[in-house]
């Protein structure tokens, strides 16, 4: 993936802020480069430096082991809108493409005309007729003498290269896209298990509670404080049905698909994935060189900095060559042995004198959208790492949160049992039991949600470092 070229003066101390050029094009930058050692050399905090795997990257979805959000992700991936615009983009490039190279070559083109007269003298009674028929081919050919034309050639073909990686950052998106709301649902779906249990154990104390009220030993007040704990916990199941019913909605839609028509692939119960490893975070220079979104941002500034070039070339000479080879006949059967041949050539030299500054502030629109592209490009590629630090922060604390969470977890269920029976034996009041079911239920959701963020960490990890697209 080259550089971009040809940046004007103006611009070049622009670029040099952007930071990471010759990281993320490490091919095309030689190791001494002083650009190259303004680099991050690793990431932030604890994370060993480590080779990427590129392979298990690509499809990083993989590291889950849940054949459901496979599936998914390999629906969306083939018939999500958007994928298929951005493949429609790089179709149309690619004919933008064609059409400007063919500025370059000469063309041909040829006509064949006939007429005929007929002319009657009145007074004489007698006519006349006459035929004459032509052919001519015809050629034109402008010498891009300054090179104006390669250089809207080479802006066009990085127009092209930037629509390629924008249908490979439209992947890695929808792929983490995907992902993230089916993570979204299974979380939903795990938190109304969890809130389904803890109704049960609240029917139980709720019936306790009436026991005791009709033997004599409780009261109304408990049955009351019983019932209305339960009834706010249920409370919460609608909200998490309609979560639920959204989210698949969702996923129908990022797969372009419409409402309902993955239910029978979603019914399928399953706990919220978790990835079996962490892939290797690499290098930051890694991971600019395989983000789609920073070599897009690259290929942008490339195109601006042609275009810029071109513009500059506006001020030159042009030279356009000319030429016609004609026939005459009388007879159309006597075009290929004529009456007479014509041939001619002519050559234009033009040269602007006088435009009222047409140019000047053509070429200054031009370098000011060079200038657009590339801090672009530089906010691109400083965001590109932002994203992985923070990824990798989350990941990394969202493991500490969830640890700490399930001692948490077990000390309250532990202790939720112990208060349930020292109600029933009289040993405790009902207050102590249903706090004890109110915390149980509120860590055990906190378990729920924390093991999904973990996960959703992971997904935009793997965003993050270039992963979820295929070359193609």
């Amino acid at each position: 993936m080259p550089i971009p070229q040809n940046l004007s003066s103006s611009a070049a101390g622009r670029f040099a802020l952007a930071i990471l050029v010759p990281i993320l094009l490490g091919a095309c930058a030689s190791p001494g480069s002083a650009a190259k050692s303004a680099a991050p050399a690793q990431w932030q905090g604890s994370v060993a430096v480590s080779a990427r795997d590129d392979v298990a990257l690509t499809q990083w979805w993989h590291q889950f082991n849940d054949p459901v959000l496979t599936d998914l992700i390999t629906q969306a991936l083939q018939s999500s809108p958007d994928v298929r615009t951005a493949v429609a983009k790089v179709t149309e490039s690619r004919a933008r493409y064609g059409v400007q190279r063919a500025s370059l070559l000469p063309s041909l083109s040829t006509s064949v005309t006939g007429q005929g007269t007929s002319q009657e003298v009145r007074s004489t009674h007698v006519t006349t007729r006459a035929e004459s028929y032509s052919a001519s081919l015809d050629a034109s050919w402008e010498i891009d003498l300054f090179g104006r034309n390669r250089k809207s050639l080479s802006a066009t073909a990085a127009d092209l290269a930037q629509s390629e990686e924008n249908l490979r950052s439209a992947q890695a998106s929808l792929a983490a896209e995907v992902a993230t709301a089916y993570v979204s649902l299974r979380s939903a779906e795990a938190q109304l298990a969890t809130v389904e249990a803890s109704l049960r154990s609240r029917e139980e104390t709720l019936q306790l509670t009436r026991w005791r009220e009709q033997a004599g030993t409780g009261n109304a007040l408990d049955t009351q404080q019983s019932v209305s704990t339960l009834e706010q916990a249920r409370a919460a199941v609608p909200s998490l049905q309609a979560t639920i019913a959204q989210t698949r909605h969702q996923l129908d839609l990022l797969s372009g698909q419409t409402p309902g028509a993955l239910d029978s692939l979603l019914t399928t119960q399953a706990n919220v994935p978790v990835a079996t490893a962490t892939l290797a975070a690499g290098i930051p220079a890694e991971t600019l060189r395989q983000r789609p979104d920073v070599r897009a941002a690259a290929r942008a500034a490339e195109a601006a900095a042609a275009r810029t070039s071109a513009a500059r070339r506006d001020r030159f000479p042009t030279l356009s060559l000319t030429g016609s080879i004609g026939v005459d006949a009388l007879q159309a059967g006597k075009l290929f042995s004529p009456a007479s041949t014509i041939a001619s050539a002519l050559g234009n030299l033009t040269a602007p004198i006088f435009a009222a500054g047409r140019i000047q502030q053509t070429i200054k629109i031009q370098d000011a959208l060079e200038q657009q592209a590339l801090i672009a490009y530089e906010s691109t590629v400083l965001t590109a790492l932002a994203e992985v630090e923070n990824a990798l922060v989350s990941v990394q604390h969202g493991g500490d949160r969830l640890a700490i969470l399930a001692q948490a977890v077990a000390a309250a269920r532990e202790a939720a049992t112990l208060a349930r029976l020292q109600y029933q034996s009289g040993q405790s009041d009902l207050l102590t039991v249903l706090e004890a079911e109110r915390t149980l239920l509120s860590l055990e959701q906190q378990q729920v949600t924390t093991t999904a963020d973990r996960t959703t960490a992971h997904i935009q990890l793997y965003k993050a470092l270039g992963g979820g697209w295929t070359q193609g």
